[in-house]
């Protein structure tokens, strides 16, 4: 670990009382249904304790509980505590709720307390019906019918309708990677009758269950209808909680309620599919974005869980009776650095390279994990280590080892870097994305290039990062963030490596011939030939230089020792989580 990460290290450690944990982007999404392109089957017919510390940022529960902590008795309280769980999430918590207009993480745990979908992912990575009774396929796999499930009710009592679902995956199609291959090969997507919408495709998609499992949540129509590249206003949703709108205020916190009219599927909680049971009738979300101060609530039972504890917390934890560490996302994080390719310096490939060249993956992983070093991985190129697409291939002397920097800033030089500013947009409340925007800026400065560090919390770095605009005029020249491992297992789920110009993820990447390898990894007839051409992928990516990888690592959560049935997903889940 280089003298550069240990500098920044001990910077970040002065800064815990600054934030608590990094957001982070995702897709559900796992290894096991690449490994056969045709496996697709042809049918398958809240309560406080009265301890809420005097905070300002927990303003959104003293209006309701007030009342209820000056008159509560003992008994009164412990039943309360046994119906609410008490979530101290990412960050700041939730600043959007629409899981189709952004990415991140935080709103895609919070889509799934309130959102079903069609089809979810089990532990083994394969797209199980969740919605949907059933499908069949015809036998020249250009036709699907699916069949929703008797007794689906949206939150204001109205029936799940195929007419819903059709505009919900409509919307939903314009921004997801993975969507928008799926409705590339898509003829026709219509509604039969009320319980079943028919799929007419161009050529065969065995992958089409996998696609709807990708955070394809089913909203109403109406909804639905919103411009995917507009907000949504309307957060009436199909999952087990209900969204306690009036409770919600950005940067303090967000609460939940059990929707009874949920009918969970009648087979056990597997992942992000089976019987997703509500045993708590109340879900809140706290923010406490000081780092020991969340884990002090903890430790006083004033909260349950914590869903993101700093790394350098976790001996503390690990001595905390009652307490215990777990990990839900078992192929962990992925870490990158996203360069705006429309505007100077990164519209220029060998600039990017040479930043990509500069990349200390050692440096990253010392900033983000310090001394929790056996949970870092380095040497991690553009798909998730555990994949059967990951491999060094392209990758040379590339993130770790010595690199040339004088070398380095005069290939920058030479590229014709004529000065231009580099805005790196950082979120302030987001410990882990922190730590990368650290470690860039450091490596961008030694390379030559001149960087305004541009530091705002995290709601704000997702409403930047969409401005196109030049960067001096409200755009942005390079972000951190980072990525589920699950979402960055293969060229279907791996957003970021998407090139396709205005279509691209925030970056907007044109790559040619990345977009055409891609496209040959969807057609490939068998998992060898998949492999050979993610290979091809990669190396594309080390020459066109979409975004950065800094790294992958596995991040445990905390909570009460007494709760139990923690699902294994790539998000946080709350469904069959129970007190023992």
């Amino acid at each position: 670990m280089g003298g550069m990460a240990v500098l920044l290290r001990r910077h970040c450690r002065g800064m815990m009382q600054r934030s608590v944990f990094g957001d982070y982007e995702t897709c559900n999404i796992d290894l096991a249904i690449f490994l056969r392109v045709n496996a697709a089957p042809r049918h398958f017919i809240p309560n406080s304790d009265c301890e809420i510390p005097m905070h300002r940022r927990h303003v959104f529960g003293l209006a309701a509980g007030l009342s209820g902590c000056a008159l509560a008795g003992p008994a009164l309280a412990q039943d309360r505590r046994a119906t609410t769980l008490r979530f101290v999430p990412n960050g700041s918590g939730l600043a959007t709720p629409d899981p189709v207009w952004t990415t991140g993480a935080v709103v895609g745990v919070h889509a799934q307390l309130i959102y079903d979908v069609l089809y979810g992912y089990d532990q083994r990575g394969l797209p199980q019906p969740q919605m949907v009774a059933g499908h069949q396929v015809s036998d020249d796999g250009r036709r699907w019918v699916l069949t929703l499930r008797e007794g689906l009710f949206f939150h204001d009592g109205e029936p799940v309708r195929a007419a819903d679902a059709v505009q919900s995956l409509a919307r939903w199609s314009r921004r997801d990677t993975f969507g928008q291959v799926l409705y590339a090969q898509v003829e026709e997507v219509r509604a039969l009758d009320d319980r079943r919408l028919e799929f007419r495709l161009k050529k065969p998609f065995p992958l089409l269950p996998a696609a709807l499992a990708q955070n394809a949540f089913i909203m109403p129509e109406r909804v639905a209808r919103t411009d995917p590249f507009q907000q949504i206003t309307d957060y009436t949703g199909s999952g087990p909680w209900r969204f306690l709108r009036d409770e919600w205020v950005v940067g303090a916190g967000s609460a939940y309620a059990r929707f009874d009219r949920y009918v969970p599927r009648q087979e056990p909680s597997d992942g992000h599919a089976g019987g997703k049971v509500a045993h708590f009738e109340r879900v809140e979300w706290r923010v406490l974005p000081d780092a020991s101060t969340a884990i002090g609530a903890l430790q006083n039972n004033e909260v349950d869980w914590v869903e993101r504890p700093l790394f350098d917390l976790l001996p503390r934890i690990r001595r905390i009776r009652n307490v215990k560490l777990d990990v839900f996302n078992t192929l962990g994080r992925i870490g990158l650095v996203q360069l705006n390719h429309l505007y100077p310096p990164f519209d220029n490939p060998e600039i990017r390279r040479a930043a990509l060249a500069a990349i200390s993956q050692d440096d990253m992983m010392a900033a983000i994990v310090g001394d929790e070093a056996a949970l870092g991985k380095t040497g991690v190129g553009y798909f998730t280590e555990g994949s059967p697409y990951a491999s060094r291939e392209g990758l040379g002397g590339l993130f770790t080892g010595n690199r040339d920097i004088p070398a380095l800033k005069e290939r920058v030089r030479r590229a014709g870097y004529r000065g231009e500013k580099v805005r790196l947009l950082s979120p302030a409340d987001m410990d882990v994305i922190k730590a990368i925007s650290d470690v860039a800026a450091a490596t961008f400065q030694s390379i030559g290039l001149d960087v305004e560090y541009i530091s705002m919390d995290f709601g704000s770095v997702l409403t930047r990062r969409a401005n196109r605009n030049p960067p001096d005029q409200g755009g942005w020249n390079a972000h951190t963030t980072t990525w589920t491992g699950l979402g960055m297992l293969s060229p279907a789920t791996n957003t970021p490596l998407r090139a396709n110009g205005p279509q691209a993820w925030s970056g907007w990447p044109d790559l040619p011939e990345l977009e055409k390898l891609r496209q040959e990894w969807f057609d490939a007839p068998d998992l060898a030939t998949q492999q050979a051409v993610a290979r091809g992928i990669q190396r594309a990516a080390v020459d066109g230089v979409p975004y950065l990888p800094v790294g992958q690592w596995q991040e445990p959560t905390a909570l009460r020792a007494d709760l139990t049935g923690l699902p294994k997903a790539s998000l946080a889940a709350f469904w069959n989580l129970r007190r023992a």
